[in-house]
């Protein structure tokens, strides 16, 4: 059974609970009844109302439903109180989220980085998950070893949040130090890519980013009709065609209001996209919340300092799109938007020239000289630049190019002797 809070006027779309229900069918749940209540602040007992969460109990009974999911963070006491009224197993959206991330990873990397989320997720909860266990001080009185806080007054409850929260300390610690070394080992890995240019799939989940890389690279990734179907960066070669070729990496997808604790562990993921060269972000043009997510999905980047990497929007799925007026928002809103499917091979070609002129961007005319034994550097300018005219004197290659400035700046990253001529 899904729930949702809605406060201070806020609207959720056409279908407040739409994305919750996906969520849930990702994670293998059959959606049963929902409830939507509108207050003007949370309640900080139990979220929702008294008399909604009476209804919640009895629609939850008649349908027979044996889980409850909000749409909302919620308290370890807000939860505690919810399953005592409902007698029911109440998660919130993140811990549903974080429950998908850990059946979905698959490589090690992936699991340290879910594993540190949960954990940084429970251990501010641990006090309310050990409430009931709490008791009040013994019979010595307020005064001496019987006081609040004295020897052998403490209660199981107490005894076992300072177990749970060094065990979970410890555990923090190591994660944070084996995802740094990851993080390190990543950064490392994208920067020694300075001669190629990089290209990162970005967008909402289940938008068709893995379709897209499939269709571009042929490279085999999962694609599926569900939510976070991929969690791993993969990284393959995307031939433009005339001797040239990108970088092209695939990432995981992004969310309304992803838990914050996934974005911080999951940056070591994201290295691809925070150091390309440029941004593929991809949206389900069918989707009738696809202005929303495109906004949520910009809210990711800019959480990761991301935003003002060059981007193309790619609104994908067009061969299904039918909603003129949708389109009619999209083209007014992104009118710079290129239309594609990557399931039917829609639009691909145009996307290709738009990457190329991207990677050549406003080229200048200029004479190069470099060593002529540098040949990662002839090559670079071989498959980045125009070659207008090249000669060779006393061991170096003075070449004339259409270079764009970015490009350049690439060079100077590889080659260590590169000289303005006149």
């Amino acid at each position: 059974m899904l729930v949702g809070v809605l406060t201070g006027g806020r609207s959720m779309g056409r279908d407040p609970l739409a994305e919750l229900a996906e969520l849930t069918r990702s994670a293998g749940a059959e959606v049963v009844a929902r409830v939507v209540q509108h207050r003007r602040a949370y309640n900080p007992t139990s979220c929702i109302g008294k008399g909604k969460l009476e209804e919640v109990r009895q629609r939850a009974d008649v349908s027979d439903a044996n889980v409850i999911i909000f749409d909302n963070d919620l308290t370890p006491t807000q939860i505690r109180e919810i399953e005592k009224a409902t007698d029911l197993k109440v998660l919130d959206r993140s811990e549903l989220i974080l429950d998908i991330f850990a059946s979905r990873a698959r490589t090690h990397e992936a699991r340290l980085q879910v594993e540190l989320a949960q954990l940084e997720y429970t251990a501010p909860r641990l006090r309310g998950m050990w409430t009931h266990l709490e008791r009040i001080a013994g019979a010595g009185g307020a005064t001496g070893a019987g006081a609040v806080g004295g020897i052998g007054t403490r209660g199981p409850g107490e005894r076992q949040i300072e177990i749970d929260r060094r065990i979970v300390g410890r555990r923090l610690a190591l994660l944070k130090r084996r995802i740094a070394d990851i993080d390190r080992r990543r950064v490392r890995e994208v920067r020694s890519r300075k001669e190629h240019f990089t290209v990162s799939l970005v967008g909402y989940t289940n938008a068709g980013k893995s379709t897209l890389m499939n269709a571009l690279t042929d490279a085999g990734v999962l694609a599926e009709d569900r939510l976070f179907a991929t969690l791993d960066t993969l990284t393959r070669r995307w031939e433009l065609g005339e001797g040239k070729h990108v970088l092209l990496s695939d990432t995981v997808g992004f969310i309304r209001d992803l838990p914050h604790h996934l974005v911080a562990s999951f940056r070591a993921t994201l290295e691809e996209a925070i150091h390309a060269d440029l941004l593929l972000h991809v949206a389900d043009a069918t989707n009738p919340e696809a202005i929303g997510q495109i906004n949520a999905a910009c809210g990711v980047l800019d959480e990761l300092g991301a935003s003002a990497k060059p981007t193309l929007l790619l609104l994908n799925k067009a061969d299904a799109l039918e909603d003129e007026v949708l389109l009619a928002i999209l083209r007014r809103n992104h009118p710079e938007a290129l239309l594609i499917s990557a399931r039917k091979g829609q639009g691909l070609a145009d996307l290709r020239d738009a990457v190329q002129r991207q990677m050549q961007g406003e080229q200048q005319r200029m004479t190069l000289s470099l060593p002529a034994r540098d040949g990662k550097a002839l090559n670079f300018l071989e498959r980045f630049a125009d070659i207008l005219e090249r000669r060779f004197e006393e061991g170096r290659a003075i070449v004339e190019v259409m270079i764009a400035p970015r490009m350049l700046d690439h060079l100077h990253g590889i080659a260590r002797d590169v000289r303005h001529a006149d």
